[in-house]
Parts: structure tokens; C-alpha cells; sequence
């Protein structure tokens, strides 16, 4: 408690020394350490001044500003909100867990011609945290209203990417890349891999960890297999060229509809949900038409999108 205290008295004294050199006209450069992220303090702001003005201890002032600011910025998010056309903010996840959960392969989406030791095959992430994991496949539809959306509502999403159509324009994931979204395999030809022989399977999926690697940096560690059909030597194969976790999901969304695998249609804890690049060209609207049926849904059931990748 003690620690506590001694930092509100610091904060304050930081915000009240920035707000009287603003008031003598002085130039603010006070950084603020209170919360993650920290920032600078705007001194100059009437509104700052005006929440805290009418306390008198130092801790119930420094609380009254951090208030302020949390309120501001909840406004500023629902104003983003609002113009992506939903009615509330998207809520904000947990901090990801200091120790990933333990993964196994789901029961059912055991290989039968597998091993122990392949790489876990899941659905959802075993979590408690009430978030759940967008997924965004392929590649062929570009939509650069897709990276703006998710840049200015801060939701986390991962690609899985297959180079036959993702190639026409490597340039636009490399743009989703600087924004922090991370690039999955997908293979190089999005086949059936299942058709195919061991050695087949491992040019299509070790091919593409390769190309990948090539283009933005890093051999991923996550691979989807196609139409999320796969055997013993798709995961042999994905595990020679270094995948560890095979996530398909557990939901698929449409801008216009939903698909589920499980009786239950409502969001569990750690659930994988499925979508596509996709256009008006090939279904019911754009990628922001199927953000927003996810992102309403997440906020009705009380869910958070979190990043796969802290997870798994």
C-alpha cells in the first residue's frame, strides 16, 4: 500500500509541476509513468486542470487526473467506434498470460497415421481470459480499408497466407505486417492435402515457411492446412520445416451469416474464429462488413479479440 501511495504523490507531483509550468507559460515536457505506456502530460488542457482542481489531497488529485484520461480516452475510442459503424468500442483484452497455456491436440483432430509428437492441432486456446482469436485466410482479396479498420480500432488478427494469390501483392501484408499482424502458413497452392504424398505435402507447406521467410523475415510457426484437411504427414511434414501449433476454429464468419462446429452457437473462452480475404465479388460484402459481425458479436457475449500468437 505504502508503494502505492508514494507513487500517486509522485504522479502528482509530476502533473502539478507540468500544470503550473503551463500556467507560467513554460514549455511541458513532464512524462507520465503512471500507467503502461506512459505518455506526455497535457498540461495546457483546461480539462486536465478542471478534474483535478477541486481535490485536495495529492493521491485523490493524481487518481482524478488518471480518471480523466481513461475517460478520454474511452471517448476517443468510441468516436472510432462510431465510424466504423459500430455502436460501442471493442473491448479491451487482458494483458496476454505470462506463461502460454500447455497445448494438445483437441479430442477428434487426432491424426490417425500421427504421432505424439507432432505438432497440437486446436480449435480454441485452453484460457479462462474472455477473449477470442480472429483469423483471416488466403490472401487473393486486398482490401486496404481491412488495415486502416483494425490500425484505428486496435484489433489484433492474424493471416494465414497461401502464395499463389497472396504473391499479386506481397506489398499490402508487408503494410499488415508494420501494423503488428502476424503472417501464417497456408501453404503455396492451397491444395487438399490429404490427396497427396508425403513429399508433395512438404513442398506445398515447407515451401511456403521458405517463401515466407524470404519475403517478410521469419519462417512462421503457425500453419492452417487447406479446407482444414490434413493427416500424420501434413504434420510430419509442417513439423521437418519448423511449425509448432496447427490452429483451425471453432467459428467462421461471413459478412452476412455465421458457420459453427460445435451445437453451440455462442463464443467459449480461447475459441478460434475463421474468416477470409475476401470481396463483393465472391460473398454478401467487404472485410470491414465481416469485422463489424465479429466484433458485434464479441462485444453482446462480454469477449475481447486477442492475439493468437501471445496464446499459443
Amino acid at each position: 500500500m505504502g508503494g502505492a501511495v508514494r507513487g500517486l504523490r509522485v504522479g502528482a507531483a509530476l502533473l502539478f509541476g507540468a500544470l503550473a509550468a503551463a500556467a507560467c507559460g513554460q514549455p511541458s515536457g513532464v512524462r507520465d509513468d503512471s500507467r503502461t505506456g506512459g505518455g506526455l502530460i497535457d498540461a495546457r488542457n483546461p480539462g486536465a486542470r478542471a478534474a483535478v482542481a477541486k481535490y485536495g489531497s495529492v493521491e485523490a488529485q493524481a487518481l482524478a487526473y488518471d480518471s480523466w484520461r481513461q475517460a478520454r480516452a474511452y471517448a476517443r475510442r468510441t468516436a472510432t467506434a462510431h465510424r466504423w459503424g459500430l455502436a460501442q468500442a471493442p473491448l479491451v483484452p487482458p494483458a496476454p498470460p505470462a506463461v502460454k497455456p500447455r497445448l494438445v491436440t483437441e479430442p477428434g483432430f487426432e491424426a490417425r497415421d500421427g504421432s505424439p509428437d507432432l505438432p497440437p492441432v486446436i480449435t480454441r486456446v485452453p484460457t479462462t481470459d474472455r477473449v477470442i482469436f480472429l483469423t483471416i485466410d488466403d490472401g487473393n482479396y486486398k482490401d486496404p480499408q481491412l488495415i486502416r479498420m483494425m490500425r484505428e480500432l486496435n484489433v489484433p488478427y492474424s493471416a494465414f497466407l497461401s502464395d499463389f494469390v497472396a504473391r499479386e501483392d506481397y506489398g499490402y501484408f508487408h503494410r499488415m505486417q508494420a501494423a503488428g499482424v502476424t503472417l501464417n502458413n497456408h501453404t503455396l497452392n492451397h491444395p487438399n492435402l490429404r490427396l497427396m504424398s508425403y513429399d508433395a505435402q512438404r513442398r506445398e507447406i515447407c515451401g511456403q515457411q521458405e517463401r515466407l521467410r524470404l519475403e517478410f523475415g521469419a519462417a512462421p510457426r503457425l500453419f492452417r492446412p487447406p479446407f482444414g484437411n490434413y493427416n500424420g504427414d501434413s504434420l510430419r511434414a509442417a513439423k521437418s520445416c519448423g511449425v509448432e501449433v496447427v490452429p483451425l476454429w471453432q467459428q467462421e464468419a461471413f459478412p452476412d451469416r455465421w458457420d459453427y462446429r460445435r451445437g453451440s452457437r455462442s463464443f467459449e473462452p480461447g475459441d478460434i474464429v475463421l474468416t477470409h480475404f475476401r470481396g463483393r465479388s465472391e460473398w454478401a460484402g467487404e472485410m470491414p462488413d465481416v469485422v463489424r459481425q465479429v466484433l458485434r458479436k464479441a462485444a453482446a457475449e462480454g469477449f475481447a479479440v486477442g492475439r493468437l500468437e501471445d496464446y499459443v
